[in-house]
């Protein structure tokens, strides 16, 4: 039996947001929180009882703001402002960012300022329960007014409309409804609005930008060790003492996860003599260098929990006669450090290219391209081209999204975060580090089996063991991009770095203090 989450009432984590997405958590509303959410609706219903302007329950929407709506409108106003802002176009997001949505969603308007309807949040829980996803375009919305249009998307199934994923299946929301016997549901006042206004969008996308880079940080510190003792590198530049004069969290964290990894090492111990006085930056300065990236990513994580239990709703209901309209929708609180992400992902794959290339070199007992006989063969020096396209692709992601801004609803949205933009930009810089550290541990696989019989530490010698589970030492030329595809798959599934964390586990060995 899943454990229990309770929406609106509990903090909402990363971790937590993702396993209530594949079902090992289930996420309800108390009685407390149901009290919470009928009592900003019947704040709501009293303020268009009475009459009084507030607005989107009884105005219209951005530069409309000022034009009234009547009574009788009011519930059509709702179901018309998710048919006019669904306008996203481009591709579809991905399913598990789709359902990230719907749980962030809930979650904010499970606070009890939005004055939704409660049977509207339980159809909402319905469809995360049912895996019945809706359909959202990845690209329509600015980052202001909260992410309009791929909400107004997300949520056009509630009103019978739109397309949904149905037993793995796009499908007509109608036709699902109808197969399961189901009547759309009926807006109430500023439930719409209350519906497309917010960050779940760029949040959702930056909970899965906070797990993936987590997991890359790890592998490139593992794989980064895997090089550094195949190019007989020395573990001196990670000395706690060094890291104590300059001592940044991140930095300080790698440091001891590499002397970690490198303990007992009998490579290491091997050349320990060897009259070499320094590596090169990509191997020295792996604390320095990862351990910044990890600074950015903490911030990252930081923000986004912050953001995981917010209400980003306009307006936000207070009580009938308390409300406020602000700018809570508003992405820039996520949009910069998601870009200040994509540089610091984009280093992490920079520096690991520079590695790849060191392994190819044919320095420090290593044969030039990892093979012994090159010239019939090529060795690993094409898969080192790859690395290279994809460093460069990165850098071309880098420009901040958060730096542009374009006046929308005829100036009234005069200033925008483009924070959507932002949080799918870095996902594709991530896509690309996975194939970049894949690479690299082919090499370091590879290039460690010319320090044979010498051993790794037992870590480094699990994971080397690990990979050669699906890729085999290269005596000649292959196609080379199976093996990619295989290791890659290690780092995307998360598989590589939990099967070492579980190995330093079961071993009693302290990886992160």
């Amino acid at each position: 039996m899943p454990s229990i989450f309770n929406y609106g009432s509990e903090k909402l984590t990363v971790s937590l947001a993702i396993k209530i997405g594949k079902r090992e958590v289930k996420g309800v509303l108390n009685e407390d929180t149901k009290d919470r959410i009928s009592a900003s609706q019947q704040a709501v219903q009293q303020i268009v009882d009475e009459g009084r302007t507030v607005y989107g329950v009884n105005t219209g929407f951005g530069i409309l703001a000022n034009t009234a709506i009547s009574k009788a409108d009011a519930a059509t106003l709702q179901y018309k402002i998710l048919q006019s802002h669904s306008v996203g176009v481009g591709d579809p997001i991905p399913i598990e960012v789709a359902k990230l949505m719907l749980i962030t969603k809930v979650q904010s308007l499970a606070k009890g300022f939005s004055g939704v309807q409660l049977s509207t949040l339980e159809r909402i829980i319905w469809h995360i329960e049912n895996d019945i996803i809706p359909v959202v375009p990845e690209k329509g919305s600015v980052g202001a007014s909260g992410d309009l249009a791929p909400l107004a998307h997300l949520f056009l199934p509630l009103i019978g409309l739109g397309e949904c994923y149905y037993k793995g299946v796009r499908t007509q929301t109608s036709s699902v409804l109808n197969e399961l016997n189901i009547t759309p549901i009926q807006l109430g006042p500023k439930e719409g609005l209350a519906l497309i206004n917010g960050t779940q969008f760029i949040l959702s996308f930056a909970v899965k930008a906070v797990q993936r880079m987590q997991n890359c940080l790890d592998a490139a510190d593992i794989i980064g060790a895997m090089s550094l003792e195949a190019l007989s590198g020395t573990k001196a530049p990670f000395d706690e003492r060094l890291h104590d004069l300059r001592p940044f969290n991140g930095n300080k964290l790698v440091a001891q996860r590499l002397r970690t990894l490198l303990k007992d090492s009998e490579i290491m111990q091997s050349h320990i003599d060897c009259g070499r006085v320094q590596d090169p930056y990509s191997l020295r300065c792996m604390p320095q260098v990862h351990g910044a990236s990890r600074n950015a990513w903490l911030h990252l994580k930081e923000l986004t929990e912050i953001e995981l239990n917010s209400v980003t709703d306009n307006p936000i209901i207070l009580g009938a006669d308390d409300t406020i309209s602000g700018g809570n929708f508003h992405g820039q609180p996520l949009a910069l450090p998601l870009d200040y992400c994509c540089f610091a992902a984009a280093e992490i794959g920079n520096i690991s290219d520079r590695r790849c290339y060191l392994l190819l070199e044919g320095k420090w007992g290593l044969p030039m391209l990892l093979m012994k006989d090159v010239g019939l063969n090529s060795g690993f020096m094409i898969p080192q081209y790859t690395t290279a396209a994809l460093v460069s692709e990165n850098k071309t992601l880098c420009f901040p999204s958060s730096a542009d801004s374009i006046p929308t609803s005829l100036g009234q949205e005069d200033h925008v975060s483009m924070g959507s933009i932002s949080g799918r930009k870095l996902n594709r810089v991530l896509d690309n580090l996975e194939y970049i550290l894949a690479i690299e541990l082919l090499s370091a696989c590879q290039a460690i089996e010319f320090r044979r019989p010498l051993k790794s530490s037992a870590l480094l010698e699990f994971a080397h063991d690990y990979v050669r589970e699906f890729v085999s030492f290269a005596e000649e030329d292959r196609i080379f991009a199976e093996d990619i595809n295989k290791v890659t798959e290690l780092i995307k599934d998360f598989s590589f770095v939990e099967k070492v964390n579980s190995f330093a586990l079961e071993n009693n060995i302290v990886l992160d203090n």
